[in-house]
């Protein structure tokens, strides 16, 4: 076994005791003492931050997140805010509710996991960023708080963060929508592609939105999957089926592009609610951006590199 500069192993294993039901951690633990991995717990919400910057900052070359989207997403940002995003493969056990990402790259269960961190290919995928926050699956405009905690987890297993849109148009009665701005910049021009009102704005990095609802977005061309359902007031927001009833009709409900980078600009009083990966900040606006090909991470044989069949 290798071992750091701190005494840790070169693989580094923080571990999110409370994801999910909470049942894996003898498990993850067993298998990280078999492989002479050292094991980091999280104690806290954003620990995994700290966790992940300090073992990527003492030398680990291999990071695993043990936990959900929310943990590998705090992994992440720890090995971004330590420098380190370019030389850190990173690994993911997924134990959390919904495991959006993981599923995405082809890692549907823990012991599928074992199988992968042990023979699995790795692959160089893009990194979503929102001004200087890292984020994995998708940037969504709309999503308000209460609406995360309304959401439920067999909704977000189902279809992973776009629950948390469609429980949010569900709640607000008296929706208005988003008075959005959305431009792209090539060379040294910007060109405003959308300017209106939108019921809500989705940008995918590792998603992309369609009428069967999610799917994984390429995660290798440098670009990001934008989605732009337009004002929604004559739908009826309670109805089953929802998602369908808002696209069904591309011309009249939505919007699609691609875009390396997007700026995107809410005109209101109020900041606006922007969610990564779960995460919510409240921004006046945003640019989204892709570090196309930074962040090598092991994947699945399910995983598939052009999901478009290009």
């Amino acid at each position: 076994m290798t071992e750091t500069e701190t005494g840790d192993s070169e693989t580094v294993v923080v571990l999110n005791p409370k994801s999910g039901s909470g049942d894996h951690t003898g498990l993850v633990r067993d298998w990280a003492a078999l492989k002479g991995h050292t094991v980091r717990t999280t104690q806290r919400e954003q620990h995994a931050i700290q966790l992940a910057q300090q073992a990527a900052g003492n030398g680990a070359s291999e990071i695993i997140a043990v936990g959900g989207d929310g943990t590998l997403n705090e992994v992440v940002k720890g090995i971004h805010a330590a420098g380190k995003i370019e030389t850190v493969t990173v690994g993911v056990i997924p134990a959390g509710t919904g495991n959006d990402f993981a599923t995405n790259i082809g890692i549907p269960g823990i012991e599928r996991a074992f199988d992968v961190l042990e023979s699995g290919e790795r692959r160089q995928l893009d990194l979503g960023m929102a001004g200087d926050v890292p984020f994995l699956n998708s940037c969504v405009a709309g999503i308000t708080a209460d609406a995360s905690q309304e959401t439920s987890a067999e909704d977000k297993t189902r279809v992973g963060v776009l629950a948390y849109v469609l429980t949010t148009l569900r709640m607000a009665s008296e929706f208005s929508g988003l008075e959005l701005t959305a431009s792209v910049t090539e060379g040294a021009e910007s060109q405003t592609v959308w300017d209106g009102t939108a019921s809500v704005v989705l940008v995918g990095n590792g998603r992309r939105f369609s009428m069967a609802g999610t799917e994984q977005a390429d995660l290798e061309d440098g670009l990001l999957d934008v989605t732009i359902i337009k004002d929604a007031a004559s739908i009826d927001l309670a109805t089953d089926h929802l998602w369908e009833r808002l696209v069904q009709t591309e011309g009249e409900n939505l919007e699609r592009l691609f875009a390396s980078s997007i700026e995107l600009t809410v005109d209101s009083e109020k900041p606006t609610v922007f969610s990564l990966d779960g995460e919510i900040l409240e921004l006046d606006s945003v640019t989204v951006t892709t570090n196309p090909n930074v962040l090598e991470m092991y994947v699945g044989e399910e995983y598939e590199p052009q999901p478009n069949g290009e």
